[in-house]
């Protein structure tokens, strides 16, 4: 199918990547132009403004946005409605709230474009596995997309999980589990790494695989992580998050539904970028006030 692509960071390249050498007809655009000659070399057809990009495709025209969510995203939408008609569809695969998903598909519906919100999982190793995908949108709208989708998953790997914003509604919370799943192999293993035995943790990892209930994708990208230096001394212990985690949390308020370990995997986060708490300062003051304890100085 022909398919016009927004966006080719890391992930949106390799997703243009798959497209091609399994058949399809991308055309792609980024806002930097080098990555658009890059990709063009790789099979894909360049288009240096969304104006050429949707000129290059023929009705009715899918065209995928993989950019970062919020602000971005937005004006990206408005650029391209601008410029597409009646029957075409709009994609986006990234990772958006899917309050703002909802909304965006009323607006497009008013022009008689479709919106799908295809949420996308795998990384950087997408394009060797394939990506995980859910999409969320009409039936029509994401059955012209559908021939694209099942390419750039795995077998299995692909869900229409219902009607608008249920795509990135499934994908915030897998992403939520993620924090959870994640935080806790960080403290299983360090406390591994404090052990009095001079375990092997990219060891334990790797045999952890074989047959345990805790096995997993993330688990092979622990040991990975851990081969080579299985103190770590090359990272520092600061950790990013990129909103879903907080949208996942937020939404367990909303609807009155328990969720303490997302909850805390996301307080871990924010507590890694503080280099010296000042939280933890106030505790320290208050053990010695009240018991004399030891405290250190600066």
């Amino acid at each position: 199918m022909q398919v016009g692509f927004i966006g080719l960071g890391r992930m949106g390249a390799n997703m243009v990547r798959r497209l091609v050498r399994s058949g399809h007809e991308v055309t792609a655009y980024n806002r930097t132009p080098d990555k658009t000659r890059e990709i063009a070399t790789e099979g894909a057809t360049a288009a240096f403004s969304i104006a050429e990009l949707v000129e290059k495709l023929a009705t009715p025209r899918v065209v995928f946005t993989m950019v970062p969510a919020g602000d971005a995203t937005e004006a990206q939408i408005t650029e391209l409605l601008a410029h597409l008609a009646s029957g075409d569809v709009i994609v986006d695969g990234g990772n958006a709230n899917y309050h703002d998903s909802v909304r965006r598909h009323a607006r497009c519906a008013e022009v008689g474009v479709g919106f799908v919100d295809a949420g996308v999982s795998g990384g950087v190793w997408g394009l060797a596995n394939g990506y995980a995908l859910m999409a969320g949108g009409e039936d029509a709208h994401v059955a012209l997309a559908e021939p694209a989708f099942r390419t750039l998953a795995p077998e299995d790997g692909y869900l229409h999980a219902g009607g608008p914003g249920a795509g990135h509604y499934v994908k915030m919370i897998h992403n939520g589990i993620e924090y959870g799943l994640m935080q806790a192999y960080a403290e299983g293993f360090e406390i591994m790494h404090a052990a009095p035995y001079p375990l092997d943790l990219a060891a334990i990892a790797d045999m952890w695989m074989h047959g345990s209930v805790v096995r997993s994708w993330l688990l092979e990208l622990a040991a990975d992580a851990l081969r080579p230096d299985q103190d770590l001394s090359h990272l520092k212990g600061w950790v990013a998050d990129s909103g879903e985690g907080r949208w996942t949390v937020q939404e367990a308020i909303d609807r009155d539904v328990p969720a303490p370990i997302i909850t805390l995997s996301l307080q871990a986060r924010f507590r890694s970028r503080q280099d010296d708490s000042y939280g933890a300062r106030i505790l320290a003051a208050l053990r010695n006030e009240f018991g004399g304890h030891e405290v250190k100085s600066e």
